[in-house]
């Protein structure tokens, strides 16, 4: 038996508190629901008429409007259910005044596949890989002559479960499902699928917050002081550690990429891999020593991570990025162990302890935000960041390395 009955989808709080007003159905104790188009504020909708209240001077129009949709609908569940052929999306198709295109002419994984080799092919391999990943996960659920059109709420919810119980943690989960919903767009777009069949709009995955990596002031303080052998492999990996942290948590990625020219009277320029984002950061005399250890006078780079003759972005620079990272993490966490960390110290946790150092020292959100390219608050706020001059950013980094630094390195 299919239910249906109009409600005010108040589930997720809006700021504006301003709700859709949907058609909610039920089917085997699942939900979907069907937007009629129509937004109200709470006061202004009757649940018990389900009808829009008196006290909204358009409440006629607008319930006539809700009225011709709900009737669309009514019709088309009616229709399903006398063929005994009712499910979510044959009610979408049904509902759809667009004709379903190209359905049948590509199946999942050929489209998802050749959307990793183009962006192979332009060397977007950090996305690609992500992309491959998650296809590969869900392939091995479900099968690769799988159509768009099966792809469903239950296979979908199926699929979840399956990560679920297979200790996937949640935010990869969350990751795996944002992609393929990236995917399953950039289908739409290309006409491959019909908007109609989206199959997404009652997965929910939450996300969960990720935990601060950082490291007290204290600790880092006892990482720069730790006695190391010159030369040895945990001191070439508290250099990259320092070095990230004095750039204010520049990725290990960035750093690899970093190239001579990148030093502009005594700044260093250069635009982060995965945002575009363009940092200039004062070169202060604790970077320039560590940089003067790394740097040889042959070499492309100023760090001695990727080959001269190693194509930038490719999957053989990203592997050799990705062997750097692990070794170094290897010897970073040796460090912590001999200082006495609880937690593994990493060449991730550089970047969550400069933030944190920062906000410590009484530095506000927006001025933390600005430094490390992050976006915060609303369109107000990013215009009084555009506004912070350089040399506050400056300043400030001076400060934080002044509290860790005392000239070991």
């Amino acid at each position: 038996m299919v239910y249906y009955k109009l409600i005010l989808d108040t589930r997720r709080k809006r700021t504006d508190s301003i709700y859709p007003v949907v058609i909610r159905i039920t089917f085997n104790r699942t939900h979907s629901t069907i937007s009629t188009g129509v937004r109200l504020k709470e006061q202004h909708w009757d649940s018990a008429s389900q009808l829009v209240s008196k006290n909204n001077q358009n409440f006629q129009s607008i319930n006539k409007s809700i009225s011709d949709k709900y009737l669309k609908v009514q019709k088309a569940i009616l229709k399903l259910q006398e063929s005994n052929e009712f499910s979510f999306e044959k009610l979408r198709i049904e509902l759809s005044d667009k004709p379903i295109v190209k359905v049948e002419q590509i199946s999942f994984y050929e489209f998802s596949n050749k959307l990793i080799v183009d962006m192979m092919k332009l060397n977007q391999t950090g996305n690609g890989l992500i992309y491959q990943t998650a296809l590969n996960r869900f392939i091995a659920y479900s099968n690769k002559s799988l159509k768009f059109q099966e792809i469903d709420y239950n296979l979908l919810n199926g699929f979840k479960n399956s990560l679920i119980l297979s200790g996937v943690k949640q935010n990869t989960i969350s990751n795996y499902f944002r992609t393929l919903k990236a995917i399953y767009n950039k289908a739409i777009k290309a006409k491959v699928v019909d908007r109609s069949l989206y199959p997404f709009y009652d997965i929910s995955i939450r996300q969960e917050k990720t935990i601060n990596r950082a490291v007290s002031v204290k600790q880092i303080k006892n990482i720069v002081s730790h006695e190391l052998k010159i030369n040895s492999s945990e001191w070439h990996a508290r250099n990259y550690f320092m070095l990230s942290f004095l750039l204010i948590g520049v990725s290990f990625t960035d750093l690899a990429y970093l190239k001579p020219e990148n030093i502009v009277k005594g700044r260093i320029i250069f635009s982060r891999r995965k945002t575009h984002k363009r940092y200039s950061i004062k070169l202060l005399e604790e970077t320039k020593k560590i940089l003067s250890y790394c740097t040889t006078s042959d070499s492309k780079y100023l760090l001695p991570i990727i080959i001269c003759n190693v194509q930038e972005d490719s999957i053989q620079a990203k592997k050799l990025i990705s062997q750097w990272i692990k070794t170094t993490n290897k010897y970073l966490k040796r460090i912590g162990t001999e200082i006495g960390l609880e937690s593994p110290l990493t060449t991730y946790v550089a970047r969550h302890t400069w933030a944190t150092t920062a906000k410590r020292l009484g530095y506000s959100n927006e001025l933390i935000a600005e430094a490390m390219g992050h976006e915060y608050g609303n369109r107000t706020t990013a215009i009084y960041l555009d506004s912070f001059d350089q040399d506050v950013i400056d300043e400030m980094n001076k400060e934080i390395s002044k509290n860790i630094i005392h000239n070991k390195l």
